[in-house]
């Protein structure tokens, strides 16, 4: 049986490798939640703003793969924000004539 000292290594070895490879695809992984955040928001906002639909009917709207976007519904600001955790925000906001229309980045 393996002793406490060589179970700690080999768990700071898997950790250690883990935000090796978190570090490897970063860019790929935000770009991901950027892009989701961007769909979420401006899809949930057209639901909502556009169609005239209740937020919890927009969230089903929801593609596969879109478990970690969360949405907020902003009805003063007749807006909606999308957020992947840590990773992404963005804002999708109703403006009458033009629809929904995504926020610059900043």
């Amino acid at each position: 049986m393996p002793g406490r000292r060589t179970i700690i290594y080999l768990a700071l070895m898997v950790l250690v490798s883990l935000l090796v490879a978190l570090g490897w695809h970063w860019k790929s992984l935000s770009a991901r939640a950027e892009l989701g955040a961007a769909y979420g928001a401006r899809l949930t906002c057209s639901c909502r703003y556009v169609e005239g639909r209740a937020m919890g009917s927009c969230a089903d709207d929801k593609e596969p793969g879109m478990a970690l976007v969360t949405l907020t519904d902003r009805p003063d600001d007749r807006a909606v924000d999308a957020s992947v955790p840590l990773i992404a925000t963005r804002t999708a906001r109703f403006r009458p004539g033009w629809g929904c229309l995504l926020d610059p980045v900043e």
